[in-house]
């Protein structure tokens, strides 16, 4: 009896065993089992073949995206296989496609990953455990902050053969740093050891994917071709998608200039993002004869966070009275109204068009999480959730020089000025012409409320240099968020991503409680407790007027010829380009 108590002891006291998988999910279980055929959104009979034509703006001046250096190509993730897929009808959920299946630690503070025997590169040669070490060891050092900071928590790195490589953690990981890992792309060690990876290229470099580029014209235009005999179009997580023959990309600087060069042809998809444009530019013959279609497709995704953004490095934005002040001064109505023939929603959360966003007053878990943080956040946090201000003209103009007089600005000779006469004056700063407008209209607002304001557009090498060097008063941008926020809220919104160039804190928020909320959102074990701590935050972070929100329409616009076809079932994430396809019409009597 002593013995089989002490190996009862013995057995609880030990780690749990993991459990070999095909996939993983950030939070439960994945939807699909280990024996599916294909995905849900796809159509599995669809054919091959014919060529998708897409536009894209600005320009390029390299071919290697492995680096934060350079204009990226476009379309080079369709050249690229990673150690595991995401597929779009989940939050998040990743299935083997290089790596067949995996071990997970139950704690998740190691990951063994299993690879394919036949999964190659376009050489022929097979992918092994040493091509992902040396992958995880060149993102680790020269990839993208989010992957650096994960990365850099591996404190061990184990290849027990060819096909199996395991990854462990140290301190300071979280639920959904084996995700992170799980989507790193498997370079081939054998051909960058004979290039420089950290430089930028226009030689086409080896990859693995569903295709390979074909031609390059530098800055212009790209072309990639389908791999006849892919190594992993038969896995269940690539039936039916990757179906056109080419993908190209023709680069335009002027948007004006992509919608009429699509009028007459010389592109067969266009993605459209301006419903002012979508309501009055797409009046040509070939819609009206049905050669081309206009579809609005609806999706259940986090729209966009797209904002006019103060950058509070600048002391005149450092006080949120400044920031409260002058986005009620935003004339949201009037401009939805005139530019997007109140089509539009206004953006009221960070997480738009989805279950993230915070609603009502806080409550339950979300109310004990923003207690913890009470001394770091506004007042207004525990109230109902943020709605932008919908006073107008001499109402919000009135209430927003109250602010400001609070703050140490005095209206005097139709100037605003502080207390030693120096106007209050700033530059937006602008990346797309199609913003201006708004812009436009805003700086039209604030001078009559004494405020010089200024926007200045400048061309996309200009834009991204200034906004990664934090070099803008206000600047037009965007956020991009998932169903499954995680670790890229730290990039966003952390204080050390604050003061790091090339990271994406534009606002420049250095505030404890952001910076703890933003943490906990990759640690959350459930899907509860991260919807919870999501709302806490969304609510830290609207409340904060660390911007103006703009506009969102919840679905997709999307212009295409009528030989492009899509499935039937669209995913929560909206439309999933990879697998649609081109048939052309049936021209027999």
């Amino acid at each position: 009896m002593r013995f089989l108590a002490f190996i009862l002891m013995l057995l609880a006291a030990s780690p749990a065993l993991a459990e070999r998988s095909h996939a993983i999910a950030m939070h439960g279980s994945p939807k699909y089992a280990a024996d599916f055929k294909y995905l849900s959104y796809v159509n599995p009979d669809a054919p091959k073949g014919g060529d998708l034509r897409l536009s894209k703006g600005g320009t390029f001046d390299t071919l290697n995206t492995y680096i934060i250096t350079g204009n990226k190509v476009e379309g080079l993730k369709y050249c690229n296989d990673q150690l595991m897929q995401r597929v779009w009808d989940e939050p998040f959920t990743l299935y083997g496609l290089v790596a067949e299946n995996v071990d997970v630690a139950p704690d998740r503070s190691w990951i063994k990953f299993h690879l394919r025997k036949e999964a190659r590169f376009h050489d022929g040669k097979p992918m092994t455990a040493e091509d992902v070490k040396f992958s995880y060891e060149h993102f680790r050092k020269d990839g993208p902050p989010i992957r650096r900071r994960v990365y850099g928590l591996i404190t061990k790195v184990d290849i027990s053969s060819p096909q199996d490589i395991k990854f462990t953690f140290g301190p300071g990981y979280d639920h959904e740093s084996v995700m992170i890992l799980g989507l790193m792309q498997v370079l081939p060690k054998h051909y960058w050891e004979k290039s420089d990876i950290t430089k930028t290229t226009l030689k086409p470099p080896l990859c693995s994917g569903p295709y390979k580029i074909t031609s390059v014209e530098p800055g212009r235009k790209i072309v990639y071709e389908r791999v006849k005999d892919y190594w992993a179009k038969d896995l269940p997580v690539n039936v039916g998608q990757y179906n056109f023959d080419t993908i190209t990309y023709t680069y335009f600087r002027d948007d004006d200039i992509s919608i009429q060069a699509f009028k007459s042809g010389d592109y067969n998809l266009r993605n459209e993002f301006d419903v002012t444009k979508w309501q009055t530019r797409y009046d040509f013959t070939a819609l009206d004869e049905g050669k081309v279609v206009k579809e609005e497709i609806a999706h259940q995704r986090p729209e966009w966070l797209k904002a006019l953004i103060f950058n509070t490095r600048r002391p005149m934005f450092a006080d949120i009275r400044v920031r409260k002040a002058l986005s009620y001064l935003f004339n949201a109505d009037w401009l939805n109204k005139s530019l997007y023939f109140g089509k539009m929603q206004r953006i009221a959360s960070a997480f738009p068009n989805s279950e993230l966003a915070a609603s009502g007053k806080p409550e339950g878990e979300e109310l004990r999480i923003l207690e913890e943080y009470k001394a770091d956040l506004p007042a207004a946090v525990f109230g109902e959730a943020f709605k932008p201000n919908e006073k107008n003209g001499r109402d919000a103009r009135r209430e927003a020089i109250a602010l400001l007089k609070e703050a140490g600005w005095v209206y005097k000779d139709a100037k605003l000025v502080d207390a030693n006469g120096k106007q209050l004056s700033f530059e937006i700063l602008l990346g797309d012409y199609a913003d201006e407008k708004i812009a436009l209209e805003f700086t039209r607002d604030l001078k009559k409320a004494g405020i010089d304001a200024r926007v200045r557009t400048v061309d996309n090498a200009q834009f991204v240099g200034r906004q990664d060097a934090y070099d803008f008063d206000v600047i037009g941008w965007r956020w991009i968020n998932t169903l499954s926020p995680g670790n890229e809220q730290v990039n966003y919104w952390g204080a050390k991503s604050a003061e790091s160039k090339g990271a994406r804190n534009y606002a420049g928020i250095m505030n404890k409680a952001v910076d703890a909320l933003a943490d906990s959102i990759g640690r959350s074990e459930t899907r509860e407790t991260l919807v919870a701590r999501t709302h806490a935050l969304d609510r830290a972070l609207m409340q904060g007027y660390y911007m103006i929100p703009l506009f969102f329409l919840g679905k997709d616009l999307v212009a295409h010829t009528s030989d492009i076809h899509r499935p039937s079932v669209t995913p929560i994430y909206g439309m999933v380009l990879e697998s649609w396809w081109h048939e052309a019409a049936d021209k027999s009597p």
